[in-house]
Protein backbone atom coordinates (compact mmCIF):
# COMPACT_ATOMS: atom_id res chain seq x y z
CA UNK A 1 0.00 0.00 0.00
CA UNK A 2 2.80 2.41 0.83
CA UNK A 3 4.54 1.69 -2.49
CA UNK A 4 1.33 2.40 -4.42
CA UNK A 5 0.84 5.70 -2.56
CA UNK A 6 4.44 6.74 -3.20
CA UNK A 7 4.11 5.89 -6.90
CA UNK A 8 0.89 7.89 -7.20
CA UNK A 9 2.45 10.87 -5.42
CA UNK A 10 5.51 10.77 -7.68
CA UNK A 11 3.30 10.65 -10.77
CA UNK A 12 1.25 13.62 -9.52
CA UNK A 13 4.40 15.65 -8.85
CA UNK A 14 5.72 14.82 -12.33
CA UNK A 15 2.44 15.88 -13.95
CA UNK A 16 2.48 19.20 -12.10
CA UNK A 17 6.14 20.09 -12.62
CA UNK A 18 6.50 19.14 -16.29
CA UNK A 19 4.38 22.01 -17.73
CA UNK A 20 5.95 24.53 -15.35
CA UNK A 21 9.44 23.52 -16.41
CA UNK A 22 8.48 23.60 -20.09
CA UNK A 23 6.97 27.06 -19.80
CA UNK A 24 10.04 28.36 -17.99
CA UNK A 25 12.21 27.07 -20.82
CA UNK A 26 10.00 28.78 -23.41
CA UNK A 27 10.17 32.10 -21.56
CA UNK A 28 13.88 32.41 -22.38
CA UNK A 29 13.26 32.34 -26.13
CA UNK A 30 12.89 35.64 -27.93
CA UNK A 31 10.05 35.94 -30.43
CA UNK A 32 10.96 36.19 -34.08
CA UNK A 33 10.43 39.49 -35.84
CA UNK A 34 7.40 39.59 -38.08
CA UNK A 35 7.90 41.16 -41.46
CA UNK A 36 4.89 41.89 -43.59
CA UNK A 37 2.14 39.94 -41.91
CA UNK A 38 -0.42 40.94 -44.54
CA UNK A 39 1.23 39.07 -47.41
CA UNK A 40 0.55 35.41 -48.10
CA UNK A 41 3.65 33.29 -48.37
CA UNK A 42 4.32 31.34 -51.58
CA UNK A 43 4.52 28.13 -49.55
CA UNK A 44 0.97 28.62 -48.31
CA UNK A 45 -0.27 29.29 -51.84
CA UNK A 46 1.47 26.15 -53.10
CA UNK A 47 -0.05 24.07 -50.30
CA UNK A 48 -3.54 25.41 -51.02
CA UNK A 49 -3.10 24.69 -54.74
CA UNK A 50 -1.99 21.13 -53.97
CA UNK A 51 -5.04 20.58 -51.77
CA UNK A 52 -7.30 21.95 -54.51
CA UNK A 53 -5.73 19.67 -57.13
CA UNK A 54 -6.10 16.58 -54.93
CA UNK A 55 -9.71 17.46 -54.06
CA UNK A 56 -10.52 18.06 -57.73
CA UNK A 57 -8.96 14.74 -58.71
CA UNK A 58 -10.99 12.89 -56.10
CA UNK A 59 -14.19 14.54 -57.30
CA UNK A 60 -13.44 13.70 -60.94
CA UNK A 61 -12.51 10.09 -60.18
CA UNK A 62 -15.50 9.53 -57.88
CA UNK A 63 -18.02 10.90 -60.40
CA UNK A 64 -19.28 7.43 -61.42
CA UNK A 65 -22.70 7.01 -59.77
CA UNK A 66 -23.86 4.00 -61.81
CA UNK A 67 -24.19 0.69 -59.95
CA UNK A 68 -21.85 -2.13 -60.97
CA UNK A 69 -24.57 -4.82 -60.77
CA UNK A 70 -27.17 -5.07 -63.56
Amino acid sequence: MRKRLLTAAAAAVALVTAPVAAQAALADRAPAAIGESESISPTLLLALAAVAVVAGGIIIIDDDDEPTSP
